[in-house]
């Protein structure tokens, strides 16, 4: 966010298709930013977006009263401008560069938004979560806006899923917890790939947080009701093993299994199918089918490393559900 009310977003990589330069078979520029469904499919599970619809840049075009779109790509720097989502004319080289990439800089239209500004806390915490997300993927967030004074922010979480839940953990004040367990496997039946990291605690807990391609699912879905079936599944089975249970007894139910846990699922794949008008509730049932057994197994695994510890985790859940029930 620049000085001037600007937003400037800048990508490393090869650089976008440029037309004029004679680049052929993916989306050039002009394409991405003058039509709707243009570049990569926002369903794929390998498209990374900020919004909740994929819709790309277009939208950003459309909305803006002045956008320059520059690109870095085999030696020459090209550069072309946008007013109100209209080209002033093609993409035009404006010299040699050892650089790659592509930078879009774009003016909020002021017709439309305002005096409206962007929030860095708002994108922050959406890079933030995007980062975690994603291993590999570094994002940087600058404000040089003189009312809010410069500040700066990278989001880099080499540990994945396990960082995100030891991050919400430190946010929500959650302390002797056991440590964070996780695992994340590809599946060719789902055509997609599961991450699921978690930890319990004696004292506060930061909940469930369910994702699908990157994107929230606060109404959850299949991949939460497979790994609510998975932790079920392993905890009753420890529990019985350990004589924590009875045969009289009744299983421990998923919802009191996730007292004191804190958890990240996180799925992408290639065909999901959201629910709602806002797609945050996955609808694929293969999906449930695949995360249960793998959180089982995987859970029971991690159990039987630490019994002393195990025992302690499912103890207290057992004692928590005996005392809810008197």
């Amino acid at each position: 966010m620049e000085s001037d009310g600007s937003v400037r977003v800048a990508i490393d990589g090869p650089g976008i298709p440029v037309e004029a330069a004679g680049h052929t078979g993916d989306p050039s520029l002009e394409e991405l930013l003058t039509r709707t469904h243009a570049g990569p499919r926002g369903d794929s599970r390998d498209f990374v977006g900020v919004g909740l619809f994929g819709m790309g840049p277009f939208v950003t075009n459309a909305l803006s009263s002045h956008l320059t779109g520059e690109v870095r790509r085999e030696g020459v720097r090209w550069v072309q401008c946008y007013d109100r989502g209209a080209a002033v004319g093609p993409p035009s080289p404006q010299g040699p560069t050892t650089e790659t990439g592509t930078v879009i800089a774009f003016r909020p239209d002021a017709d439309i938004f305002g005096t409206a500004q962007c929030s860095f806390d708002t994108l922050a915490e959406r890079f933030r979560t995007l980062a975690f997300l994603n291993r590999g993927l570094a994002i940087s967030l600058t404000d040089r806006c003189p009312s809010s004074g410069s500040r700066s922010e990278r989001f880099d979480f080499p540990g994945g899923a396990r960082d995100f839940v030891a991050a919400i953990a430190a946010r929500t004040g959650t302390t002797d917890g056991t440590d964070v367990f996780g695992f994340e496997y590809e599946d060719p039946q789902i055509a997609g790939c599961v991450e699921v990291a978690m930890m319990w605690s004696d004292t506060l807990a930061g909940g469930v947080h369910g994702f699908a391609n990157s994107m929230p699912t606060r109404c959850g879905g299949s991949h939460m009701a497979g790994f609510r079936d998975g932790v079920a599944a392993a905890i009753n089975a420890f529990a019985r093993e350990r004589r924590l249970l009875t045969k009289a007894d009744t299983d421990l139910g998923p919802d009191r299994l996730c007292d004191g846990l804190t958890a990240v699922v996180s799925v992408k794949l290639d065909r999901p199918e959201f629910e709602g008008a806002t797609r945050d509730r996955l609808g694929n049932a293969e999906v449930r089918e695949s995360v249960a057994p793998a959180v089982r197994d995987q859970l029971i695994a991690w159990l039987a490393e630490d019994p002393r510890l195990a025992s302690a985790v499912v103890g207290r859940i057992a004692a928590g559900t005996s005392s809810a029930g008197a």
